[in-house]
């Protein structure tokens, strides 16, 4: 059975950080693109950050500069790493995995974990 689950959520202050991880389980990760998206209140999901089998990343204009995405093959994990928070971040947080090339759209992929809450606020 094909599963993603995130995990490192949570309340953070303004200016902190946080590193979102993401397990696969089922299947060989580094033979798929994985992307992280959020998903506010009232709002639609808005992809973060992308990455490809090969390692070429895509970043949001909202989170360029702030968010890095990485991947760790050996332990089936693609992470993303958030510094100097904002309240607008607060959402769920979501990652994704698609087979094929790097994609920017949530519609793309396939496979999706339950999601983590990220709260930023003093």
């Amino acid at each position: 059975q094909v599963q993603l689950v995130e995990s490192g959520g949570g309340l953070v202050q303004p200016g902190g950080s946080l590193r979102l991880s993401c397990v696969a389980s089922g299947y060989n990760l580094s033979y798929y693109a994985v992307g992280w998206f959020r998903q506010a209140p009232g709002k639609e999901r808005e992809g973060l950050a992308c990455m490809s089998t090969h390692g070429d990343t895509y970043y949001a204009d909202s989170v360029k500069g702030r968010f890095t995405i990485s991947r760790d093959n050996d332990k089936n994990t693609v992470y993303l790493r958030s510094n100097s928070l904002k309240p607008e971040d607060t959402a769920v947080y979501y990652c994704a995995a698609r087979g094929g090339p790097l994609a920017r759209t949530s519609i793309a992929y396939v496979y999706w974990g339950q999601g983590t809450q990220v709260t930023v606020s003093s």
